[in-house]
């Protein structure tokens, strides 16, 4: 179920009775899906507006993005794993609202919160065997960043301008179907993913 809403970053998903949880349960009961049914979640890394060097704005990033996954746990029990990823290209972006190397560095914050698990964070606990359970377990999600019209290596993914819309943060639907394939792929072909995705 699609739980991603305009204008909803990070921090707007931070207090659990905030706007964007309300929407995210009404979309759910849409679905006919209980909240106890929800089992794996994609959540992607991003705040509006951010400033400052990585250490300022990843460390935000990272305070905020670790208080949703606490709430995503609190909120679906059953919830078992959440993909992280950051996000696509943001060379083009005519505002502000996360530019690069804002949406470059994203990806360290992924990084620094899988790694603060690995450690044995007691915040981001998800074996019983350790203490209370504060999340679900975190795993690298799709890596949707590429260097505008450099390929990528490996796959070769670039972000052409058609690819974003007119403010160049948001993707186009070009864009939008470009990182529909990049999800659908990763699902499919990653190892714990594949087991229950492709049925």
């Amino acid at each position: 179920v699609d739980c991603a809403q305009g204008g909803q970053a990070m921090a707007e998903w931070t207090r659990a009775d905030a706007r964007a949880w309300l929407e995210a349960d009404r979309r759910l009961k849409t679905a006919g899906v209980s909240p106890k049914q929800v089992q794996v979640a994609w959540i992607k890394l991003a705040n509006k507006g951010p400033r400052g060097d990585l250490e300022t704005h990843g460390r935000q990033l990272q305070r905020d993005t670790l208080a949703v996954i606490q709430n995503a746990k609190s909120r679906f029990p059953n919830l078992r794993i959440a993909y992280l990823s950051s996000r696509i290209y943001a060379g083009y972006a005519t505002s502000n609202l996360n530019p690069e190397p804002f949406a470059y560095e994203s990806a360290f914050v992924a990084r620094w919160l899988i790694q603060d698990q690995m450690k044995g964070d007691a915040a981001l606990n998800f074996s019983p065997e350790k203490g209370a359970i504060q999340a679900p377990l975190l795993l690298w999600g799709p890596y949707l960043w590429a260097d505008g019209m450099t390929p990528r290596q490996g796959d070769k993914l670039n972000y052409t301008r058609e690819d974003l819309a007119a403010d160049g943060t948001h993707p186009s639907e070009a864009g939008r179907v470009k990182v529909a394939k990049l999800l659908l792929n990763f699902f499919k072909n990653d190892s714990l993913a594949k087991p229950w995705f492709v049925r």
